[in-house]
């Protein structure tokens, strides 16, 4: 029962399992799913970077595009490159096997990585890759380390690398510890731009993991004012059935 608990927990707050991954302290991503500009800009990012290799396929274009406030030949014209269909979802044509050999692992489909990792989670992973010629590709991640998928966004980021400094530990010998980065080779976008920029694709990606949240949400408030309402009517007719027995 007690493991049950705890995993119902981490489910209904992701962010609690992984409130600073890697040890790194996680950025607040402030992402907005009411910011449609935000939301289409983020799925263009999300289609021209990711959706070579993750798939989402539990979104399909047509919603997609009708969520966003665009026809189907907008979302034609710029966010589809791996089919013809609008009714399709999103995958790509990569199998596992392929992904397993190489990248170590398959890459793992998007429809729901907001959801089980955190917005804050995805908005600092994006943005912590740093020189690492140690790894394949020659980069890992401050928030999961030695992570297997390369640094899509390098060109928009620039290249990194991390600065650290000394601290005590608790035997009191010297120990690294990450204290930032250091930007060597600018990319095409500012340091400021390229945050706002993957904080647009974080937010898209929330959106895919609940297309209907801003919905839910809205529904919500009349839910509880009938809950109320109706508490106050059963309150009163239990009052009268029961007034004689009393």
């Amino acid at each position: 029962m007690r493991k049950l608990i705890i995993a119902f927990v981490f489910a209904a707050f992701p962010g609690l399992s992984l409130a600073a991954g890697g040890g790194v302290q996680l950025d607040k991503a402030n992402v907005d799913l009411s910011d449609t500009a935000s939301l289409q800009r983020g799925a263009q990012l999300f289609t021209n970077y990711c959706l070579s290799c993750h798939s989402a396929q539990f979104m399909r274009y047509n919603r997609m595009g009708r969520d966003l406030g665009l026809t189907d030949e907008q979302v034609q014209q710029n966010l589809m490159f791996t089919t013809d269909k609008i009714g399709d979802t999103m995958t790509v044509a990569m199998t596992a096997a392929d992904g397993k050999a190489w990248f170590g692992a398959p890459p793992p489909d998007l429809s729901v990585m907001a959801r089980a990792r955190g917005a804050d989670y995805l908005y600092t992973y994006l943005r912590t890759f740093y020189v690492d010629e140690k790894r394949p590709f020659g980069m890992n991640n401050a928030v999961f380390a030695d992570v297997g998928m390369p640094h899509v966004l390098w060109e928009l980021q620039g290249v990194q690398k991390a600065v650290y400094k000394s601290e005590k530990a608790a035997d009191g010998s010297d120990k690294q510890v990450l204290a930032g980065f250091e930007l060597v080779t600018p990319g095409k976008l500012t340091p400021a731009e390229y945050d706002e920029a993957v904080r647009d694709l974080v937010n898209f990606m929330v959106y895919l993991g609940e297309p209907a949240q801003l919905e839910r949400q809205r529904m919500g408030w009349w839910v509880l004012g009938f809950l109320a309402l109706f508490f106050v009517v059963a309150y009163l007719l239990k009052k009268e059935y029961w007034k004689d027995v009393h």
